[in-house]
């Protein structure tokens, strides 16, 4: 089998052909079709880079009293928690008013502090602004509630809620279904609005106190454009990272929305986390289902440069027949102070953590 050394990649190659070369491959050069070398190429790289995982699965982290729910939403802090919002022990919380869905626990899973009950139908997304602030997105709507995004305190006080409750719209100051949240390091809100590809399609942009500034986006698949926009990031040079689901790619854009680049080597990113070292972190729970979707890539977590987009590791799927399942494997992820990351799953229903193998 070749190795990553081996390949000419497709950006080397501008033509509708592109070159295979090698020690591996006897020293010939063999022309493919563009189409059918990408393809192989990725499958190539992307099993170098699973036989090389260097991560060890710990399933069933974190303890809250009861049954898990499903889950999307994982943070972390600079002190080394973990921010998890759960669907009530199932995948609403609709009728488990009683039941908090916002957790706050150490890297070893034990739980620190709980609230949220009866505030939100379907936690979404999870972010921790600078002030250690935690903001969730509720991205289905219930009566009086939904559609909307929140930022509470550490210790559960609501201090602001984005969006008008219950109601789904496209106005600026509404949401339908907005998927993730984030702030920057100046107090600039950002939101993904439009959970599913026929949704809003938008990136917002809010002020510090909550008033709207811009947004951007459409539905569609060219640059700019977006399909089920579901999670965003940050990298130290201010850099926006979209994970555009259904389009199967992240777009990156500056803060005020001009489109810088477009990756698709990250698989079907559900969820986005860029950590101090600017690595990015893909969490792809979708790719090659029965749905059809993505064909050819490999769920799971893919970890790479957010500078130049190269692909380091590949965390598998641990379902071992994933195209016989719906969503498998995170959906939301995050990355503490010491390396190990946080997989958050909807079809399991549980926090995996992932550590360095010793």
């Amino acid at each position: 089998m070749p190795t990553l050394a081996d390949i000419h990649w497709p950006s080397q190659k501008p033509d509708a052909e592109l070159e295979f070369q090698g020690s591996n491959l006897g020293g010939k050069i063999v022309k493919v079709n563009r189409i059918l070398a990408a393809t192989a190429l990725f499958a190539v790289a992307t099993t170098i880079l699973a036989a090389t995982n260097p991560f060890r699965a710990q399933p069933g982290f974190g303890d809250i009293g009861r049954e898990w729910g499903s889950t999307s939403a994982v943070y972390t802090t600079p002190e080394g928690n973990v921010w998890v919002a759960e669907r009530c022990g199932e995948n609403t919380c609709v009728g488990h008013e009683d039941l908090d869905n916002i957790f706050l626990f150490d890297s070893e899973g034990n739980l620190l502090k709980s609230f949220g009950a009866g505030l939100i139908v379907w936690p979404h997304g999870i972010h921790v602004d600078n002030d250690g602030n935690v903001w969730v997105t509720d991205a289905r709507g219930h009566e009086n509630r939904g559609h909307q995004v929140h930022k509470f305190s550490a210790d559960g006080e609501l201090l602001m809620s984005l969006g008008k409750a219950g109601i789904a719209g496209d106005g600026t100051d509404e949401f339908d279904q907005p998927s993730d949240v984030l702030v920057a390091p100046d107090g600039s809100i950002f939101v993904v609005d439009g959970h599913g590809a026929s949704g809003n399609n938008r990136v917002m942009k809010f002020d510090s106190d909550g008033d709207f500034i811009k947004t951007w986006g459409s539905t569609g698949k060219e640059d700019g454009e977006f399909r089920d926009p579901h999670a965003l990031a940050m990298d130290s040079t201010g850099r926006l990272f979209v994970g555009d689901r259904a389009n199967n790619r992240v777009q990156i854009f500056t803060q005020d929305g001009e489109h810088l680049e477009t990756w698709s080597q990250f698989g079907r990113p559900s969820g986005l986390f860029i950590d101090h070292n600017d690595i990015l972190y893909a969490a792809d729970s979708e790719s090659n289902t029965t749905w059809g979707f993505n064909r050819g890539y490999l769920r799971g977590i893919y970890i790479g440069s957010a500078f130049d987009g190269f692909v380091m590791y590949h965390i598998p799927d641990p379902n071992q027949d994933p195209d016989n399942a719906s969503t498998t494997a995170a959906e939301g992820v995050a990355v503490d102070r010491d390396g190990n990351i946080y997989g958050a799953e909807v079809g399991p229903k549980q926090i995996v953590k992932y550590s360095r193998r010793r």
